[in-house]
């Protein structure tokens, strides 16, 4: 019975306990593009007024950087900057090898120059620009080498 008691004592003690949730809304409105709009408390009008004033820009983070910028000849370029290319190549002076502008001026940008191009990107060699032999890219798919040489004959 004194269990029962307490228990019933505790059940009305949080009963009457009252939350925050339960008292009625503020009745504050603030204006959010030509509505107006009832807010709860101070902070929610403050985060309503805050959201008006920004600008509607899709910020989603899926979508940031995925636009096209430039096709094929763009992303040779980033596959460039990713390799280790710039440790003996520059666009537009030599260096240990060809500047990429001699490449371009010395190759017409044909898909047999493409491919061969490429290929002695990923295979290495020397004998046409030097006697510096230049180091082999086994790792590179054929397809990014011949990204990258796309890239390099646009420079002209």
């Amino acid at each position: 019975m004194k269990n029962a008691f307490l228990l019933l004592t505790l059940c009305a003690s949080l009963a009457s306990c009252g939350s925050e949730s339960d008292k009625p809304a503020a009745k504050e409105s603030y204006t959010l593009a030509d509505e107006t709009v009832p807010a709860a408390d101070s902070a929610t009008g403050a985060n309503i007024s805050a959201v008006a004033r920004q600008p509607q820009v899709d910020t989603n983070a899926t979508k940031i950087g995925t636009a096209p910028t430039g096709g094929a000849v763009a992303g040779g370029a980033k596959l460039i900057q990713s390799a280790d290319c710039a440790s003996c190549h520059r666009e537009a002076e030599k260096l240990l090898g060809p500047a990429y502008k001699d490449v371009a001026a010395k190759y017409p940008a044909t898909e047999a120059n493409v491919s061969m191009l490429a290929g002695k990107i990923i295979t290495g060699g020397s004998g046409n620009w030097s006697d510096i032999a230049m180091t082999p890219h086994p790792g590179l798919s054929q397809k990014d080498a011949e990204e990258m040489t796309r890239y390099i004959l646009s420079l002209k």
